[in-house]
């Protein structure tokens, strides 16, 4: 267990860490993970306030973590509680303050809510000890409220949270709410991007590409795992992947109305206008000057590659959109890149895109089935895409059927 000052030390160098991700998903886990690991706790949650509620937006638990099998990542759904004093999140969003409850199931009467025990009933959990805490920003605002679950001496044994590490952890939550409403904004900033692109082409939408970015992200994550990379690496390279995978088809800005909202099928003078959407989203992230930048422009180019090489733009010189010599076709046009010649992230947002568009509803198509979705992916194995992907993509079938309901194209009605 951390010595009192070894915490104060970590909180310090938590502030920087947390200050550098820029994706709010990936912000949270992070949030979370280190206010466990400071504290001990077994489980938490992260709650982000949504207009006047509060959305549940992560959770994790290493007793229920420790049934999955390796790799497999915890199921959760997300909802939203209203700010108010009749659930213990909301009571804490409401009035400001830090709870620490020594036992769930035995809440004095002073207070206006109970514990749910419904979780803990489901789950065969036993919840004993809770600390919440209100995400407060400089300015004083409520971000959203953290909620640390059973905490545990150093033999493993359920305790309550220590009274003296209120104040670090509520100093933590502070950084914590900061660093969640800069990633809001960079967030907010990208959907705005992703609105413009969806005024010209009703397919691309904010909950699509939040579906197709978080695809990406869980694929890589198991790629990165068989092929040994270490986890700080893979951190590291997942805040800028989701991110770029979010602005993967920007170049339709560039396209005309005329071809992007053609009722029927392009023909083929269309079709190949439409292909240079990918040298377009790659032209906006040239001179890159950061791996948002860097990865943003090579998922823009690459997404539309297929492992057998029969995919688009091919090998191109981005700024003319000419062939690279020695790789142009018979008819001018450019070879298009094979099997490893693409780069990973191209590989990754090319399954995720495509999984995401099978499955969903569109103006012109009806949503296949997911046995048709799955049983198509299997088929393209080798041919449209990489089959290493594909296998990543499938050992992580559940942790994708979940971001699908987290991200639907309607918003469930409370």
């Amino acid at each position: 267990m951390l010595t009192h000052q070894q915490k104060l030390d970590r909180l310090v160098q938590l502030g920087l860490e947390i200050s550098q991700i820029a994706d709010l998903d990936l912000l949270l886990e992070k949030v979370l993970t280190e206010a466990r690991h400071l504290l001990r706790a077994d489980a938490g949650s992260i709650y982000v306030k949504e207009n006047d509620r509060l959305r549940f937006s992560y959770s994790q638990n290493d007793t229920l973590q420790k049934r999955l099998q390796p790799g497999k990542k915890l199921i959760y759904t997300t909802f939203t509680l209203p700010i108010d004093n009749f659930s213990i999140a909301g009571f804490v969003a409401n009035n400001g303050e830090t709870l620490n409850i020594p036992d769930a199931y035995k809440i004095r009467d002073q207070y206006p809510f109970s514990f749910n025990p419904k979780f803990d009933q489901i789950s065969g959990y036993r919840t004993h000890s809770m600390l919440t805490i209100p995400m407060k920003n400089s300015r004083g605002d409520i971000i959203g409220v953290l909620q640390l679950i059973n905490a545990q001496d150093d033999q493993g044994n359920i305790i309550p949270f220590p009274k003296e590490d209120e104040p670090i952890v509520r100093h933590f939550a502070i950084y914590a709410a900061n660093a969640i409403e800069r990633a809001q904004m960079t967030r907010t900033t990208i959907e705005r991007m992703i609105s413009m692109a969806e005024l010209r082409d009703p397919k691309e939408t904010g909950p699509h590409a939040n579906r197709v970015a978080s695809y990406a992200v869980v694929i890589y994550e198991a790629w990165g795992q068989k092929n040994g990379l270490r986890q700080e690496e893979i951190d590291r390279m997942r805040d800028s992947l989701r991110l770029a995978a979010m602005l993967h088809d920007v170049g339709k800005v560039a396209i005309s109305d005329v071809i992007l909202k053609k009722p029927g099928r392009l023909n083929d003078d269309e079709y190949n206008i439409m292909k240079q959407h990918t040298i377009h989203g790659a032209r906006l992230f040239q001179n890159a000057r950061s791996d948002f930048d860097e990865f943003s422009a090579i998922v823009a180019l690459n997404h539309h590659e297929r492992w057998d090489g029969k995919g688009y733009p091919g090998h191109v010189d981005v700024q003319t959109g000419r062939p690279l010599p020695g790789f142009e076709n018979e008819n001018g046009t450019a070879k298009g890149k094979q099997g490893e010649e693409i780069p990973l992230f191209g590989r990754i947002v090319a399954l995720a895109d495509v999984y995401d568009a099978l499955s969903s509803k569109r103006v012109y198509k009806k949503a296949w089935s997911e046995e048709q979705v799955l049983a198509e992916i299997e088929k393209e194995r080798g041919k449209q895409f990489d089959p290493l992907v594909v296998d990543c993509f499938f050992e992580r079938l559940d942790e994708i059927r979940a971001i699908a309901k987290r991200y639907p194209d309607e918003p469930p009605k409370e």
